[in-house]
């Protein structure tokens, strides 16, 4: 099925044969939700179709190194009420906009390119002549007053060994002038100590002003230098106040506002408007499409942060698409995302495992947050269940958390001197948690040990990516339990306990390589995710004596 019918560089491919009526959503649904509609998941078969026919030249950095990216569908009628699917994806290609058969960009694009080029040229001006005198003259006089004090160092160290050697003779001449009672002889003596000390006087002022003329040369260059750093700051915010402007985004029903207006009071992140879905919307509103529904898929290579696998559907990012794409689908009836964690949970939850005067564990099931979240649907939570059963507890009461997603045994503190106890036996690595999962695929190994450093994702929060960097430590060890077609059951032990990092561990291709069954973020949405927190084992910090609770996996 060529894009366009007959016309192969359209980005627009119709449905043949057309779906029926009842086939359609009756709602757009949410771009913030997963899995996509039926519509929109045969649309992204046909484009992956397309993507494994003919790879885009975009999986090849330089025509050596793979690469992968997010591509999206919009499926969309006409005002003749046939429906066809838009393609395109985020970013750009080659430093291009388009490639045949996907839509372009939501910015003006020739209008962008043009003022990115006009300011590129001051900006790489600025930029040379900066670090033209950084390498240049203020490296010079660096590099001159570094020679100037390393000279001063070794002048002073040869006046302190003559000097020293004086001092010995003084020291020997004063012994025998003593003995034989001869003042003019020790009054020459401390003329001579007086003599040294006003010469190593002298060597220091003239060496202090020495270093003084140099050091307030370099000031002089380092504040020049300053002043053009602060312009070309100055005009890298005009640069890019300017390419903002040429991002004019419109809704359905028509109205249009800077892409700025949407994130005040803050800045629009780095390539925000650039991302799939908002330019398969712009393509459709300038082409008189009515959006149906949508998906976004990752394809090709994983990225360095190990959070897309190729195939996968994933709901639109926070960061960037969170506030344009509310307004984009203005005029369009909108599904509601499920938002996890809204679901009830039992009354009775969490349910008690252990309990004496000090602690207790409790089971904590999936569904239900650890702690309070942002806004009133995600307001329910253990610890709120806790404080309300328990209001003599007193402290932060939970010494841990578990994901939303992730059920098992969590540990309770009832007083703050408990809290304080337990809190440094988990830093200390004293309490042995052990979570059971069910993971994607076949581990090679039977055990090992994945340590990769972690930190948030920025521009889609909650998620996690890997960070060599800035990363902060993560170690896991982990054993297969049980093999089976297409899935593997593990034990995992976390040595530290950063956010998801057992869901990234077990996703990330540098990892096990096999995402947990029914992890939303960074495997495949089911029903539920099969991980679960099994058992707790630690010494009680107030009695000494051993402690281990068990909750079995409920999967």
């Amino acid at each position: 099925m060529e894009p366009g019918g007959n016309d192969p560089s359209s980005a627009l491919t119709w449905f043949d044969p057309q779906p029926s009526a009842d086939a359609l959503p009756s709602v757009f649904p949410s771009p913030f939700a997963t899995p996509p509609h039926p519509l929109a998941l045969q649309a992204a078969s046909l484009l992956q179709a397309r993507l494994r026919a003919v790879p885009p030249q975009d999986f090849e950095r330089d025509g050596v190194t793979p690469r992968g990216r997010m591509y999206g569908v919009m499926v969309v009628q006409d005002a003749q009420n046939r429906v066809g699917f838009l393609s395109g994806f985020s970013g750009l290609i080659q430093d291009g906009w388009s490639l045949p058969g996907f839509v372009g960009a939501t910015c003006d694009a020739p209008l962008r390119d043009r003022l990115w080029e006009a300011h590129r040229v001051a900006i790489a001006s600025l930029t040379a002549d900066i670090d033209g005198r950084e390498r240049g003259v203020e490296a010079e006089v660096r590099e001159a007053l570094q020679a100037v004090k390393e000279r001063h160092a070794r002048d002073i160290d040869a006046m302190r060994v003559v000097h020293q050697a004086k001092r010995e003779q003084r020291k020997a001449a004063r012994a025998t002038a003593n003995i034989v009672a001869s003042p003019s002889e020790l009054r020459r003596l401390e003329n001579e100590s007086r003599a040294d000390e006003q010469e190593r006087k002298q060597q220091r002022s003239g060496q202090s002003a020495e270093v003084a003329a140099l050091q307030s040369r370099l000031e002089v260059l380092v504040a020049q230098r300053r002043v053009l750093e602060d312009a070309r700051t100055a005009r890298c915010t005009e640069t890019l106040h300017a390419i903002q402007d040429a991002y004019v985004i419109s809704s359905y029903s028509g109205e249009k506002v800077l892409i700025r207006q949407l994130f005040e009071p803050r800045e629009p992140p780095g390539g925000a408007g650039d991302c799939a879905a908002p330019k398969l919307l712009t393509h459709a509103y300038r082409n008189h499409l009515r959006p149906l529904c949508m998906a976004e898929f990752w394809w090709g290579p994983p990225p360095e942060a190990g959070d897309r696998r190729e195939g996968v559907f994933y709901p639109a990012c926070r960061g960037k698409c969170g506030p344009l794409l509310p307004f984009m689908l203005g005029g369009l009836t909108v599904g509601v995302a499920t938002i996890p964690g809204a679901e009830p949970v039992l009354d009775d939850q969490p349910r008690t495992l252990h309990e004496d005067a000090h602690l207790m564990v409790v089971e904590k099931p999936c569904g239900l947050l650890s702690v309070p979240g942002r806004g009133r649907e995600l307001k329910d939570s253990a610890y709120l269940r806790l404080k309300e059963r328990h209001p003599e507890f007193t402290g932060p009461l939970l010494v841990h958390r578990l994901d939303l997603d992730t059920s098992g045994v969590l540990l309770v503190a009832k007083d703050e001197k408990t809290y304080k106890a337990l809190q440094r036996m988990f830093t200390l690595r004293e309490i042995e948690k052990r979570y059971v999962a069910w993971v994607e695929g076949s581990p090679e190994a039977d055990s090992g040990t994945v340590s990769l450093p972690l930190r948030g994702d920025l521009d889609d929060r909650p998620r996690q990516i890997f960070d060599p960097v800035n990363g902060k430590p993560a170690v896991t060890d982990w054993q297969v339990l049980q093999r089976e077609p297409g899935r593997t059951r593990i034990a995992l032990y976390p040595r530290t306990g950063r956010t998801h990092q057992l869901r990234l561990h077990c996703a990330h291709p540098l990892g096990l390589n096999a995402p947990i069954v029914g992890d939303r973020l960074y495997g495949t949405l089911g029903d539920r995710m099969l991980l679960h927190a099994e058992s707790l084992r630690f010494v009680h910090p107030h009695t000494g004596e051993p402690v281990f609770v068990q909750w079995p996996s409920p999967f």
